[in-house]
């Protein structure tokens, strides 16, 4: 590749129609924070989400096949560091020495609403294109229609597959599955970037007497009730997740010790101060921060650890995983 295309102002890359990366710029590695040789030779889809993957085999593929181009496509790529980029795609399928590529050109897009009104620009002008075709084309634009429906089908089941899979049935929280999958993406992020994270287990008082007490659709409505409040405290780039039973667990993005305590203290007092009607509820949370070296079950146990102390403290309380460390 010459060192102006390699250096181009906009992402490039080539693929087979089997989709395998046959060469990529500089300009995209930068983009999406790889190597070359991380990338070359591998799929397309190595560098998109599970949405995206289906959306690029169900639309870009199926397009380009039909009409040889695919123009002004609204897209989204994962870098390194599973952050999504969003770009605009421009692809061509061309022979070259007889054999078939799909060449592409990549241009990160940071305002979205300016893009989606290009993408209803592009839609009008299609739609116009459409109607003033000859009756021979009426049928293509039929056709046409209804795979741009299966195609919606096919995404909105996809989603709803997505949603089913990282959410929690009782409480609507994210699961065990998605909380675990997250603190893998946290631990990798701060091993590349060393942007401290905290975990917090969070585990309600007595949550046995309740169920004994009121029966186990009050202690259903009781998970229900807190996990809601957990939610709304929670901001919009931390985790909260039911771990199980009565346990919650709350990934704390960007947050050190103290903040974590902070934060873990906020929690502690607004349950216990909130007004649950005939019963009242109490938690107990074990906080960690991350270490270099810390896996995600070293993470965990350490967090499992402080609330273990919190329990054996006498509850409604939290301790730092650290403070037990320091005061041996």
């Amino acid at each position: 590749m010459d060192i102006q295309l390699d250096k181009a102002p906009c992402g490039y890359f080539s693929i087979s129609d089997a989709g395998l990366i046959q060469s990529i710029n500089q300009t995209l590695l930068d983009m999406l924070h790889y190597e070359r040789n991380e990338l070359l030779g591998q799929h397309i889809h190595s560098t998109m989400s599970v949405t995206n993957k289906m959306f690029f085999q169900t639309y870009f593929y199926p397009y380009i096949q039909l009409y040889g181009h695919v123009d002004e496509m609204y897209f989204s790529f994962r870098t390194s560091s599973h952050e999504d980029m969003p770009v605009l795609l421009n692809g061509v399928r061309q022979e070259r020495n007889g054999v078939t590529f799909i060449d592409c050109v990549v241009l990160m897009m940071r305002k979205r609403i300016e893009h989606e009104k290009d993408i209803l620009q592009t839609k009008t002008k299609l739609e116009e294109l459409y109607q003033a075709t000859n009756e021979a084309n009426k049928r293509l634009e039929l056709l046409h229609e209804e795979y741009e429906l299966k195609q919606q089908e096919l995404l909105g089941v996809n989603h709803r597959l997505e949603m089913m899979a990282s959410t929690d049935a009782l409480t609507g929280l994210k699961n065990r599955r998605f909380f675990q999958d997250s603190l893998l993406a946290q631990l990798a992020l701060f091993q590349e970037t060393q942007r401290p994270f905290s975990l917090l287990i969070v585990d309600i008082d007595h949550f046995k007497k309740i169920n004994d007490t009121y029966g186990h659709p009050v202690g259903d409505l009781v998970l229900t009730n807190l996990a809601r409040l957990l939610q709304s405290m929670s901001r919009d780039r931390d985790i909260a997740a039911r771990y199980g039973g009565e346990e919650f667990v709350i990934i704390l993005s960007g947050a050190n010790q103290e903040k974590a305590i902070i934060a873990a203290e906020r929690y502690c007092t607004t349950i216990a101060s909130t007004d649950w009607g005939e019963y009242s509820i109490t938690v107990s949370i074990g906080a960690a921060t991350v270490m270099p070296g810390d896996t995600d079950q070293s993470l965990i146990n350490r967090a499992d650890t402080a609330l273990y102390a919190s329990k054996t403290g006498g509850r409604n309380r939290i301790t730092h995983a650290d403070h037990l460390v320091n005061s041996k």
